[in-house]
């Protein structure tokens, strides 16, 4: 099974794409339809989260498992500490192996029901974020990624602290960290360089949602965790009631934001999807990252 960190490993950027798990048949028809249309475009590698408190468990395994099986893609699962004791956390690990997956993402994960809320450990379970990926490459050669956040995690005091929590996650084994959602090219170079100063050299890999609904534009603030720049609500918002209107601008801030993120030579643009495909296509057509065979 290949790696992430050798899928990033080329002469030039590459993309990668990440769904979340079906809740029901018509879901699953819609996820697989996706799949199946970036399939051709060659992503780097290819990942589905994992449900707070393991709620959707079960179904990212069953989803995980098809693509090793059934796909041309490298997957990645996720995988979070949530409500899960250490033997719980084994026996997934056993069978994310089990079924060819080689690649885990390995995320403390939030509160159930509330992402502010306290953090209450299993009593049986894991605390930081790095006891889990200390616990994945225990168990077995994995390539392993974290998560990373261009403003700080909301329970950070600063980001000199928050800089401080992933580099002890990446020292602890992981080979790369995703970043969350941000809106200007400089909050994520701003966090690469921060790590680069601490002497760690594993790769950072910015997060990115397309733009495509007012809806996506609020979901995008409201998990970065940060208000987005008043430039850009001057560009979108205005065209609320144009969603064609607003989907072309969406796409343009969008693709801008990546041209600028490849000019600064990241490895990778990491696609948050919601399980459809064609703005995602549409953006790295624009990028020139498909390849001719496509």
């Amino acid at each position: 099974m290949t790696s992430v960190v050798e899928r990033l490993q080329g002469d030039g950027p590459v993309f990668s794409i990440e769904f979340f798990p079906p809740r029901d048949t018509a879901d699953e028809a819609v996820l697989w339809k996706s799949i199946r249309e970036l399939e051709p475009l060659d992503p780097a590698y290819m990942s589905i989260t994992y449900g707070a408190g393991g709620s959707s468990r079960d179904g990212t395994i069953r989803s995980i498992a098809r693509v090793a099986t059934e796909t041309t893609l490298v997957p990645m699962a996720h995988l979070t500490a949530v409500n899960h004791s250490v033997a719980e956390l084994r026996n997934v690990i056993g069978w994310y192996a089990a079924v060819g997956v080689r690649n885990i993402l390995a995320l403390r994960g939030d509160p159930p029901g509330d992402v502010y809320g306290d953090w209450v450990p299993h009593p049986n379970g894991l605390n930081y974020a790095e006891e889990l990926v200390e616990l994945v490459r225990s168990l077995g050669d994995f390539c392993v990624g974290v998560s990373a956040f261009p403003y700080g995690h909301p329970r950070s005091a600063n980001l000199e602290a928050d800089t401080e929590y992933l580099v002890r996650k990446l020292r602890a084994g992981a080979d790369f960290a995703i970043a969350q959602l941000f809106f200007e090219p400089e909050d994520f170079l701003r966090l690469r360089d921060r790590v680069a100063a601490t002497g760690c050299e594993a790769l950072v890999i910015p997060g990115i949602m397309p733009l495509t609904t007012l809806r996506t534009l609020h979901t995008s603030i409201k998990l970065s965790g940060a208000p987005a720049p008043r430039r850009l609500l001057d560009r979108l918002e205005p065209l609320a009631d144009d969603p064609k209107a607003f989907r072309a601008a969406g796409i343009d801030a969008v693709t801008e934001l990546c041209e600028r993120l490849i000019a600064e030579g990241v490895p990778d643009l990491h696609f948050y999807t919601f399980n459809r495909s064609k703005a995602t296509r549409e953006v790295v057509s624009r990028l020139g990252l498909v390849p001719a065979r496509a």
